[in-house]
């Protein structure tokens, strides 16, 4: 999931309107027209509904220009989601190179008179009655969304998002030689977690080496991106960038304090958890402890669980899975397979990782992934379709933002998905199915540490924008040592045993901040995991409470209507 500024959170935060009668849908993902708008004439387009909104002497006519802006934003961001999915499929098309460089240098163009009809919201005589009718929580976000843009950060964005672009494709391009041929970085996973210790350990060289080769590249785009943000901050009357960075996600129910404490919690109860896990699979792979990154990879002597049969079957089975698990996600998923809106192969040039955003003229979700013959092939399925099952169910919701919620409320129904797939985990992974369950209910436990030390790391860079490369490589090594001393950084594999292995998450680049969120998430995914040992019909029923309220409350709130309980 997405990205920042207005425009880049109604991409991210879309879901469909359009041809097709009752969620289904006419046409193939091919099948839809990207057309570049005009800017200069959506800018007026903006500007005139403002005007109007502010001449309105009803709420109804105010509410006839919110809807005829709601439709407008719908569009816009069909047009920008169709330029990032085609180009993030091949990112060495460059019709779409230069589509998503032109939606960089627009969207924030459009966010200044964005701003202008917000306020024009907020001040509102109407506002009443808007909130009777929408609830609050829209006038909540607008009043953050306001403190994350000022016309004189506008040069900012734009290079801030070509710089992202710019780390995208260079991950994206990476030709991995190894056992003579050439792999890209998904490739490269099956042979990390290969069962022969010479070959797994030559894969982490391997790969440790491409981006050791990159390494300038990679501090240079990071190095611009940190004082960029923290410049941008600062222009906006922040101490930095933590403050604006935290507005920009949208946190609207938390601190940064209570964040603190959870990462104090994870080190106290989570970490020695962790610890014990990975001693037992030093244990059973008769390895010392601590063990290097390529033994941490490999957690049975036989093998790590692999889904059975081709992407095909993967497919299939999960069409299975939805299709007994609710008459909802029977139809969801059949929609996604009609209209071909899973990408899911990995191929040359294509992006790297995996994402799920909307298409709101289509009223349809999209899921964008990488699949390399590990049992995240699975988890894809279950994962990425957890968030396109949310967007669909709330794919009428006016206004279009209430589409999703919160970036960690989102991930609450992705990764709880994957737990209700349990039942028919034989069939994605046949005789492996006992070493998926452990593997992936151990990795819940061993993510969540991890996830904390990607947040912990970001908000030391940016409280010291000054550091250099090294002193944040540096920082990495420490917190390394606090919250994953199950690591041995022996400096056998380039790259990662040197402290520099955070250059190869996307998040800590393209979304500041935005990893917390998945460890929050995973307290609550757990929780449905217990209720699912339970009564699975019950779990549901909790899972469609929360998952129907949509981006409609706030992050806490929507836990509380669900009856789960908030991981602070």
């Amino acid at each position: 999931m997405g990205d920042k500024s207005a425009l880049l959170e109604i991409r991210r935060n879309s879901t469909q309107d359009g041809q097709s009668i009752d969620g289904g849908i006419n046409l193939k993902f091919s099948q839809m027209e990207y057309k570049r708008p005009d800017l200069a004439a959506l800018k007026e387009q903006i500007q005139a509904l403002t005007k109007e909104l502010q001449a309105a002497e009803s709420y109804e006519a105010a509410k006839a220009v919110f809807l005829k802006k709601e439709e407008l934003e719908k569009h816009i961001s069909t047009q920008s989601t169709l330029a990032e999915i085609r180009h993030t499929i091949d990112t060495r098309d460059e019709f779409y190179d230069g589509e998503v460089r032109f939606w960089n240098g627009a969207q924030p163009q459009l966010e200044e008179d964005l701003q202008q009809w917000t306020m024009a919201m907020l001040a509102s005589p109407f506002r009443k009655d808007f909130t009777a009718e929408y609830g609050d929580l829209m006038f909540v976000n607008a009043e953050l969304q306001l403190k994350t843009f000022s016309p004189e950060i506008m040069g900012d964005i734009q290079q801030e998002n070509d710089l992202t672009q710019e780390y995208e494709k260079l991950l994206a391009s990476a030709q991995i030689p190894f056992e003579g041929k050439n792999y890209t970085i998904s490739q490269m996973s099956p042979f990390k977690t290969d069962p022969d210790d010479a070959r797994r350990l030559a894969a982490w060289k391997a790969e440790g080496q491409w981006y050791k080769d990159n390494q300038a590249a990679l501090d240079d785009i990071y190095d611009k991106l940190v004082h960029l943000r923290d410049q941008m901050g600062k222009k906006l009357g922040y101490e930095g960038y933590t403050t604006l960075g935290y507005y920009r996600m949208g946190r609207n129910c938390y601190t940064k304090e209570d964040v603190e404490k959870f990462r104090a919690a994870v080190r106290t109860y989570l970490v020695p958890l962790a610890d014990s896990i990975y001693r037992e699979q030093a244990k059973r792979l008769g390895k010392e402890y601590p063990m290097s990154f390529a033994d941490n990879a490999l957690e049975f002597r036989s093998g790590n669980p692999r889904p059975v049969g081709t992407p095909d079957d993967i497919l299939a089975q999960g069409k299975r899975f939805y299709d007994e698990l609710s008459p909802e996600t029977s139809k969801f998923f059949r929609t996604m397979l009609d209209g071909e809106l899973l990408d899911v192969l990995s191929t040359e040039g294509k992006a790297g990782g995996g994402y799920c955003t909307s298409i709101p003229d289509y009223r349809v979700p999209f899921i964008f992934a990488n699949f390399n013959g590990t049992q995240h092939d699975v988890e894809v399925v279950t994962h990425e379709a957890g968030h396109a099952f949310a967007a669909y169910t709330n794919r009428d919701r006016v206004p279009m933002s209430y589409t999703w919620p919160s970036l960690e409320a989102c991930e609450v129904h992705s990764m709880s998905m994957e737990f209700f797939a349990w039942p028919w985990a034989e069939g994605f992974f046949g005789k492996d199915t006992q070493k998926f369950y452990y593997s992936h209910l151990s990795g819940a436990l061993t993510f969540i540490p991890y996830g904390t030390m990607v947040d912990h790391f970001q908000h030391i860079v940016y409280e010291k924008p000054d550091m250099t490369p090294a002193e944040r490589h540096g920082v990495w090594k420490e917190l390394l040592g606090i919250y994953m001393p199950w690591m041995k950084l022996d400096g056998d594999i380039p790259f990662y045993a040197e402290g520099e292995g955070w250059q190869r998450q996307h998040h800590i680049y393209s979304s500041p901040f935005y990893y917390i969120d998945y460890c929050l998430a995973q307290t609550v995914s757990l929780q449905f995991w217990a209720l699912l040992q339970q009564d699975q019909k019950n779990a549901w029923e909790h899972y469609m409470a929360y998952t129907r309220q949509g981006g409609s409350r706030t992050f806490t709130e929507l836990l509380k209507n669900a009856g789960m309980e908030s991981p602070f």
